[in-house]
């Protein structure tokens, strides 16, 4: 399905409150959010049905990255009910995401795992 593309302050509000989404706080002139793209659409696929990834233009949602602390793009932040998991800064490899988005599911990793 890909990155959902925030397009209103009230419809990100609404997207953050039900199960686990991952919201990119970005912006077109960001190179790093550009990079970021493929990797945050390889994970909307991989984690189809289970997450909810979101793209949000801070140049349009200045309000809401105020809000919420946005001092550097791309801002990655895991919310789960409506509430911040992990907040992620910077560009990010594919399994720095992907472990992110499965301690906000309840899924343990094999390499984190302990026994």
């Amino acid at each position: 399905m890909g990155i959902k593309i925030i397009r209103t302050e009230q419809e990100f509000y609404r997207s953050v409150k039900r199960g686990v989404a991952l919201v990119e706080f970005n912006a077109p002139w960001c190179a790093p959010c550009r990079l970021q793209e493929p990797i945050i659409n390889k994970l909307a696929s991989v984690f189809e049905g289970r997450v909810s990834i979101y793209g949000l233009n801070v140049d349009h949602f200045q309000h809401v990255a105020a809000d919420l602390g946005i001092h550097s793009i791309p801002t990655l932040i895991v919310f789960k009910e409506g509430k911040e998991m992990e907040r992620i800064i910077g560009l990010q490899m594919e399994a720095v995401l992907s472990e992110a988005l499965k301690r906000a599911l309840g899924e343990a990793s094999e390499a984190g795992e302990k026994k």
